[in-house]
């Protein structure tokens, strides 16, 4: 029978706690380093590439500003192609794909990389035409929008009452900056589904700000509505707009709303670019409270 000294005995217990208190060291000192956020603005995208396979690239805020190209963001689509790397241009426009490329083209980005765009409204518009065939809908967003639906403009009516169910794709161009009048427009209608094709709550085209769809959606949820969104942050527009499988992802955006957030509900990596819609908000500690959302890497803008 083996037997053991009483000093041997305490030694080898001290031993044992003083291990696992090592071990949960260790694990909290891990998990506060996977929680850092890395500065990417000396360094460049190029610094963590390699271990890249595959890029959702936000399009408004990081690739334009609305009325011109960022010449630093288009150069890193440049870098990515001359190293043979997988991109998406993963916007939560709510229009078809065609819509938005001739947009870019206009501003002057070329067609190999405009055939990399995938929007919202493109994702929207195969449900659409899948689960509400048939049924009548009352649009809410201006005419711009309106070829979204030009396949099935027929169903559309003018009276609330009468649609099966809305179709939000942003704001009317009369009351793009009252929201009240959403509020007034949507209260006695919450028996009925909305679909919102971007989930964005607000936009900065050039130095002002706008309402996106997102923020009358939002609206018609704290009335008690239902709604249907399409675009980040939700998983569909991701694995209908590229082959994810088996892929190390990074999501670059400029809105922790869609962009970090949808990175982090799939489990991707995430580069937040800071001079875009938070601009003003600058302290990243405090972003990642405000907003519940965890940020991998960060540059003031995007760049190579």
């Amino acid at each position: 029978m083996r037997s053991y000294s009483l000093k041997a005995v305490i030694f080898q217990d001290a031993e044992k706690k003083y291990m696992v208190k090592k071990t949960k060291e260790i694990h909290r000192f891990l998990s506060y380093i996977s929680l850092m956020t890395v500065n990417l603005d000396k360094t460049g995208l190029k610094s963590i590439i390699n271990d890249i396979d595959l890029l959702f690239i936000d399009i408004w805020g990081v690739l334009h500003n609305g009325i011109k190209l960022y010449k630093e963001s288009i150069n890193v689509l440049d870098k990515l192609e001359q190293s043979k790397k997988e991109y998406i241009l993963l916007t939560n426009a709510p229009r078809p794909n065609n819509t938005v490329i001739n947009f870019l083209k206009n501003l002057g980005l070329d067609q190999s990389k405009c055939k990399k765009v995938s929007t919202s409204g493109e994702v929207a518009l195969r449900y659409l035409k899948s689960k509400y065939k048939g049924l009548k809908f009352f649009h809410v967003g201006p005419p711009r929008d309106f070829d979204l639906f030009k396949s099935f403009e027929e169903f559309k009516v003018n009276n609330l009452d009468e649609s099966d169910f809305i179709i939000c794709t942003g704001l009317y161009d009369n009351f793009s900056e009252n929201l009240d009048y959403y509020k007034n427009l949507l209260k006695n209608k919450i028996d009925k589904k909305m679909v919102c094709t971007n989930p964005d709550l607000v936009v900065d085209r050039g130095s002002n700000r706008e309402f996106c769809a997102g923020s009358v959606a939002k609206i018609f949820e704290d009335l008690g509505g239902d709604v249907e969104y399409f675009g980040k942050p939700y998983p569909l527009i991701y694995t209908q707009s590229a082959d994810i499988k088996n892929k190390n992802i990074l999501c670059i955006g400029d809105n922790l709303n869609t962009d970090i957030k949808g990175a982090n509900v799939q489990n991707f990596n995430s580069l937040f670019i800071m001079n875009g819609i938070h601009k003003n908000e600058n302290n990243i500690d405090e972003l990642k409270k405000k907003y519940d959302v965890d940020i991998d890497y960060t540059q003031k803008s995007l760049v190579w």
